[in-house]
Formats: C-alpha cells, structure tokens, sequence
C-alpha cells in the first residue's frame, strides 16, 4: 500500500517535484565571519510558524534535555590536479571519495577516457603515481596510490601538501583558509565534502548550548559520493544512493537513548548526523552503536525513527538532501519556505544560511 504524502503518493514523486528557482546571486561564494552570524530560518512543525533568526539564536530554541548529535568527519584535501604518465599535457584531475584499503580509494577522475584499467596517472610532481585497478561505473575508479614515503609520514600528510579541498563547483570564489570548510569539531580524517551544517557552530557557541543542559554527542559519516550525487532518474523512488561509511560509538548510542527516553529531543545537525541516527536505530528508534556503509535513501513517504528536529543548510534544487528534509516536514512545505528564503534574501549552499526543523 503507498503511503500519501499531501497530494501525491511517494512512490510517485519525481524529480521535478523537488525543483525551485534560485537566483544565482544568493548562491554563498564565502563563508561570513564570524561562524554564527549567518541567518537562521526557524520552523515550527506544529504550528507552522517560521521566524527569522541568526544562527547564534540557536541556544534560544534549544531545551534542556536536548541532545545535539554532530558529525565529526574531517574533510580531507581530495581534489588532486596531474597528468596521464608520460604525457604532462595529458590534464587529469582525481576527487578522493572513500579509502578502500591502506592504499586503495575510490575515486571520480576527469575525463574517465583517461583512466583505462592499468593506466597511470602522476599528481604533485611525482610525489604521487595513481594506478586504475578497477572501473567501478561511468567516472567512479577504483585507484592503487604510490606515494613517497621518505617525505611523507603518511597519506594524508602528502594531501595536506598536494591536494585542494573538494569545494562544490558552484563555488567559484578562492577559499583562503582550508579550515574554514571544517567544522570546529572535525576530527577524523575521510569526507570528500563538509557536513555543512556544522560549519555555522563557534567554540563559544557549542559552550553556550552546553551551559543550557543540551548533551553535544559526536557521531560520523565521513561525506562521499552518497550525499552530492545528482538524482539522474525521473522517479524519485529509482534513485539509487552510493553508500557511505558511518560509526556510533557505545558511549554515543548510550547518551542517545537515554536522553531520548528522558524525554529530550534527539536533534541532528546535518542531513549525515540524520542518515547516521536513521541507519543505526532499530524501528522503536533505539539507536544501535555500530560501524558500517548506509545507502539509505530518505525521501517523503519515509517514518523517522531517531530523529526529532534537524539543522540544516538550504539545499540544491532536485537534490537528495532536499528530499530528505521535505520527508520530515512536507514537501509542499518545504518548498514554500525555500520560496520564502529566497524572497527574504537568504544565502543558499555549502557557505550560505542554515534552517532549523523542530
């Protein structure tokens, strides 16, 4: 039996039901400073209210009891720029997706034509030499990487040095600082792209929030292919998500739960804190501690387990983070507070403004 979600069943939604207009002026080319002076769009699910807030207002819509769970992924300098071996004006550029093994990743390379089975490809001058060793689909290759272990203690030490963060392509604007795209939190080393929505968070705010009685409990989905991945079909439901590797910690789980059971709101920072929780709970929304690949796919029609609000960014049109957040409020909804955010002149994106379901 379909499950009805206002107007259309879910297992009839389409693409093109998730689009809007966007003037390409309120696409955020750089973060503001500080972290938490971006606006904050604030939505009561009950009552259907929306106020306009700065994201350091959060603490204000926040309860004791609470508890925010965080991803704790560090974003790793995945874009690499080289050069078919041998052939220097043979321009090859690699994107890091996910590690395989200690010297296997899978990757998307530009142009594919480039990146035959067996072929090499040279990146920081020789200080990196990428072998093909399988062809996953279309750009995705699966990658053996050489690098110089005399100058470098380890991978990431060499991508410090040779590699660029992996800044979405509607971000034409020169980064200057790579932290600036980590949140302050980030700590273990494996997304090809930040959780966005923690990057609006100071130290000062996070003790703030602490002050108040909310629990900050750290979780991780380190962000690969799964999250950005453009949804191609014209039916929602034939989309197929990439998986992507996440882990709760016992000590996570536990806090979680107990919290939840107190009677907090289980609020996730970011649509990947969201797909973790909802990946790792049992169907009474017991979160399970646990370390595994999710491909969930949550789109309206879907009954959140573990979640009970979200903070989040303002998503690309078609995107299945769109569909996510419209799952937990509505599309129909969704779609007109965006109407309203871009007629009130919020920032969109990566580097843009945040919005708070509750």
């Amino acid at each position: 039996m379909s499950i009805i979600i206002n107007d259309k069943p879910a297992t009839d939604l389409s693409t093109a039901d998730f689009d809007y207009f966007l003037p390409e002026e309120q696409i955020a080319q750089l973060p503001l400073e500080p972290r938490d002076s971006s606006r904050l769009m604030v939505i009561d699910r009950q009552s259907g209210n929306i106020a306009h807030k700065h994201f350091y207002d959060i603490v204000d819509h926040l309860r004791e009891g609470d508890t925010l769970v965080i991803n704790d992924s560090r974003v790793i300098p995945a874009r690499l720029y080289g050069h078919a071996e041998g052939r220097p004006e043979a321009a090859v550029e690699l994107l890091l997706l996910r590690q395989r093994g200690d010297n296997e990743w899978e990757t998307l390379v530009k142009p594919g034509k480039r990146a035959r089975l067996g072929a090499k490809m040279v990146f920081g001058g020789g200080d990196m030499v990428a072998t093909v060793v399988d062809i996953v689909e279309e750009g995705n290759r699966i990658i053996h990487v050489d690098f110089d272990k005399n100058k470098y203690e380890n991978i990431y030490s060499m991508l410090s040095e040779v590699g660029v963060m992996p800044l979405p392509p509607y971000i034409t604007e020169k980064l200057r600082d790579r932290e600036r795209y980590q949140t302050v939190y980030a700590r273990e080393n494996g997304s090809a792209a930040a959780p966005t929505a923690g990057l609006h968070f100071t130290p000062e705010l996070l003790g703030k929030i602490r002050e108040k009685g909310v629990e900050i409990v750290p979780v991780m989905l380190h962000v690969g292919l799964g999250t950005f991945r453009p949804v191609k079909e014209d039916r929602v439901d034939a989309h197929v998500m990439h998986s992507e590797f996440f882990s709760v910690s016992e000590s996570a789980a536990e806090t979680i739960n107990r919290r939840r059971a107190a009677g907090g709101r289980t609020i996730c920072v970011g649509t990947t804190s969201c797909r973790t929780l909802e990946s790792a709970s049992d169907a009474d929304g017991v979160v399970r501690a646990m370390s595994a690949d999710t491909g969930i796919f949550i789109y309206p029609g879907y009954k959140f387990k573990a979640t009970d609000a979200l903070i989040t960014n303002f998503h690309l049109p078609k995107s299945t983070l769109l569909m996510l957040v419209s799952a937990l409020y509505s599309r129909e909804k969704m779609l007109e507070a965006y109407d309203l955010a871009v007629r009130e002149k919020y920032r969109f994106f990566s580097f843009g403004d945040a919005m708070f379901i509750q």
